[in-house]
């Protein structure tokens, strides 16, 4: 079997980061003002560059590569569907909560898996780049549910109260930043439950 190809890791992240970053900038370009040729405006104006920018990311990765994650690609899948929606019925209502949407299916799916099936999708998921005990599995899908119902709450609670303004900066940068700091508290779950290769 040919080796996967990796991407470059700034590429990689440019891959990542660049939708995100379209979909800001079109949300501060066009929250007063129509999309040209429009009558799209704010959130439904944003939704329109993200949604082509993110399939032109998950395009070019799979040209180089020749694999996509999973998880990306769910994820590209419910930005399709909860995106033409919201511009179909020009409703931001439906973008605001694809987040909840995402991370609720993700931490139902886990949970499923985790406590009713005894398993660690997540494990299916990440098991070949990250080797853990069984114990170590199930801790950290357990963890992992917690984080994505939260995140689910959490958004609901930010567009319905905080407003649209807080909303993207959660949407965009923000959940980010809280996984980046919710994966460096699994580092000692991690250390104390990994297996070397081989053994």
């Amino acid at each position: 079997m040919a080796e996967m190809r990796q991407l470059h890791p700034a590429l990689k992240m440019a891959l990542e980061i660049g939708p995100v970053a379209l979909y800001f900038l079109a949300y501060r370009r066009f929250a007063d003002t129509p999309l040209p040729g429009t009558e799209y405006e704010g959130v439904v104006a944003a939704t329109i560059v993200f949604v082509p920018a993110i399939l032109i990311s998950l395009a070019i990765s799979w040209a180089l590569t020749r694999t996509l994650p999973r998880m990306a690609v769910f994820t590209a899948i419910i930005v399709v569907v909860f995106g033409g929606i919201t511009v179909w019925l020009n409703d931001d209502t439906f973008t605001k909560m694809r987040p909840t949407v995402i991370y609720g299916l993700f931490a139902f799916v886990l949970g499923f898996g985790l406590w009713v099936q005894g398993r660690s999708w997540l494990r299916y998921l990440m098991g070949e780049i990250m080797p853990l005990t069984d114990e170590g599995w199930m801790l950290f899908t357990r963890n992992w549910v917690v984080f994505f119902a939260a995140m689910a709450l959490f958004n609901e609670f930010t567009w319905r109260v905080l407003g649209e303004e807080a909303w993207i900066w959660l949407d965009t940068f923000g959940q980010m930043i809280l996984t980046f700091v919710f994966i460096a508290t699994q580092f000692p779950l991690l250390q104390k439950h990994s297996v070397e290769e081989g053994e």
